[in-house]
C-alpha cells in the first residue's frame, strides 16, 4: 500500500539542556585547604532540520511530531567537565519552508544538504573553579544548567520540479506522466483521481546515464485545478503551492473533455487562476498542449455526438496535440520541453545555498514597564539570572556584577528608574540603587 503524501506538518523541537557546573574542593593528603576544582557542565545538543532528496513527503511528522536533542552531562570534581549532548539532525524533503507559528518564514531549504538550526542546545553551567578570584578564594557556588530552546514550527513542502503540469481534473496529466517517466500515479477515468502531487524523472536523448547530450528533468503531476482555486476553493492553495518553484509550466487543455467545456475556456480559466495566485507565474516559460487527442471528435474512434463549437467560440492556438494513450506527439513534446528547461536553467538557475534563514537580530538589554515594576529582558541578562543560585549570597553578588558589566544599570537609568524602584529580571526581583 502506498504511503499518503503529506505537504504540511507541525514539528516540536527541543534542544538538549546543558549540564550543571559542579561545586567541589580539592581533598588530598597533606593539603588542608584545597582550592575549588568543580568542572563545567557540557552543552546540550541542538536540533537541526536538514533537506534531503531521499524524502518526498512530511509523513513522518504526522504521528510523531516531537524531536529532542541530547542533554549535556554535569560537571564533576577535579575539574572534570560534563560531556556535550548529542546533536539531532532531522531529515526533511528538499523544498521545505520552515515557519514560525505566526507565519514568518524562518528558513527555506531548497537544496540537498541545506541545514537550519531549529532549536539551540542550552549552554553548560560553569563550575566553582571558574569563579575563583582574589576577591573570592573559595566560591561555594556554580552555575546551573541552561535549558535548551523549545519551539513549535510549521513545515510546508513545495515540490522542486523543472516542469509542472497544470490542467483541470481528469485532463490526462497522470496518464501523461506515467508515459514519459518512471512514475506510476493512480489513474482512472473520473475527476480528482490525483489528490496528491507526483514527481517523474524524464530523460531525453543520449544512450547512457553518463551521456553528456542527455537532458534529465523532473515533471510534477499537480492535482487538477478548479475555477476559484486561487481564492482557496477546494484544495486550491494546497495544489497551487507546488507550481511556484517550477521552471516551466505545461498547460493541458483536454480535447476530449466530457463536461462540454471548450479547450479555449479551459486554458483561459487555468491561466487566470495562476495569475490570481501569483502574477509572476504567467511570466514563466510555458507550453499549451491539447491532451487526450485520441478522444477528440475527428480522431479515429472519437466521439461524434458532441455539438460542434459555434462560430463565435474563442479560438485556441495549441503548441502541440498529444495522446498519452497512442503516444502521438510525445517525442515532439519531450524535445520541446527539454529545450525550454535547458533555457530556463541557464537564465535562472535554482539557488545553491546553505539555506535562506531569517533570524531576528539578537537583542541586547531591553527595559519595559509593567505598572510600577521595571522589567529587564535580553538573552544575556536573563541567562545570568536563570543559571545562578540566587539563594547563595556570593552567587547573588556575582550576578549583580555581571548584570552591571552587560549594561543593565545603564539601561535602567536611561529608562527612568530611581532609587527604590522595583526591578524584575526573570525570577530575580530586587530594588534598584543607582551607582552614586
Amino acid at each position: 500500500m502506498a504511503s499518503p503524501f503529506v505537504d504540511e506538518a507541525q514539528v516540536h523541537v527541543k534542544g538538549g539542556n546543558g549540564g550543571a557546573g559542579a561545586v567541589s574542593f580539592r581533598r588530598e593528603a597533606h593539603v588542608s585547604k584545597g582550592g575549588p576544582d568543580g568542572g563545567d557542565g557540557g552543552r546540550g545538543g541542538s536540533v537541526f532540520l536538514e533537506a534531503t532528496t531521499n524524502l518526498a513527503s512530511l509523513l513522518s511528522f504526522v504521528d510523531h511530531p516531537h524531536r529532542r536533542a541530547g542533554d549535556g552531562g554535569h560537571g564533576g570534581g577535579k575539574k572534570k567537565h560534563g560531556r556535550n549532548g548529542a546533536d539531532l539532525v532531522v531529515p526533511i524533503p528538499v523544498g521545505t519552508i520552515v515557519r514560525h507559528p505566526n507565519g514568518d518564514v524562518l528558513a527555506d531549504l531548497t537544496a540537498g544538504g541545506d541545514r537550519y538550526m531549529a532549536a539551540a542546545g542550552g549552554r553548560g553551567g560553569r563550575g566553582n573553579a571558574r569563579f575563583s578570584s582574589n576577591r573570592l578564594r573559595a566560591p561555594a557556588f556554580a552555575e546551573q544548567a541552561e535549558l535548551g530552546e523549545e519551539h513549535w514550527l510549521s513545515l510546508e513542502l513545495e515540490l522542486m520540479a523543472d516542469v509542472a503540469l497544470v490542467g483541470f481534473p481528469n485532463a490526462g496529466k497522470s496518464t501523461l506522466v506515467s508515459r514519459i517517466s518512471a512514475a506510476k500515479p493512480k489513474i482512472a477515468d473520473y475527476p480528482f483521481t490525483t489528490l496528491e502531487p507526483h514527481l517523474g524523472v524524464v530523460r531525453v536523448g543520449g544512450t547512457s546515464r553518463q551521456d553528456a547530450d542527455a537532458v534529465e528533468f523532473v515533471v510534477a503531476d499537480i492535482p487538477g485545478l478548479i475555477e476559484g482555486a486561487s481564492e482557496g476553493r477546494g484544495l486550491g492553495h494546497k495544489f497551487l503551492r507546488h507550481v511556484e518553484r517550477a521552471r516551466v509550466l505545461l498547460v493541458l487543455a483536454d480535447l476530449g473533455e466530457d463536461e462540454g467545456r471548450l479547450p479555449a475556456d479551459q486554458v483561459r480559466v487555468l491561466l487566470d487562476e495562476l495569475g490570481r495566485y501569483r502574477p509572476e507565474l504567467l511570466e514563466r516559460p510555458r507550453m499549451i498542449i491539447g491532451s487526450r487527442a485520441d478522444r477528440r471528435d475527428d480522431a479515429p474512434g472519437g466521439r461524434g455526438d458532441r455539438p460542434a463549437p459555434s462560430g463565435d467560440s474563442p479560438e485556441l492556438e495549441l503548441d502541440l496535440e498529444v495522446s498519452a494513450v497512442t503516444g502521438s506527439g510525445l517525442p515532439q513534446l519531450l524535445g520541446r520541453l527539454a529545450g525550454l528547461v535547458e533555457e530556463a536553467r541557464a537564465e535562472a538557475p535554482l539557488p545553491v545555498q546553505t539555506a535562506v534563514v531569517h533570524r531576528p537580530e539578537p537583542e541586547g538589554v531591553v527595559v519595559s514597564r509593567e505598572g510600577p515594576v521595571f522589567v529587564v529582558t535580553g538573552k544575556e541578562a536573563e541567562r545570568a539570572v536563570a543559571v545562578s543560585d540566587l539563594t547563595n549570597l556570593d552567587a547573588l553578588a556575582h550576578v549583580h556584577r555581571r548584570l552591571k558589566r552587560i549594561g543593565v544599570d545603564r539601561a535602567l537609568s536611561r529608562a527612568g528608574a530611581h532609587d527604590g524602584d522595583a526591578v524584575r529580571i526573570g525570577d530575580l526581583r530586587f530594588t534598584y540603587e543607582s551607582e552614586r
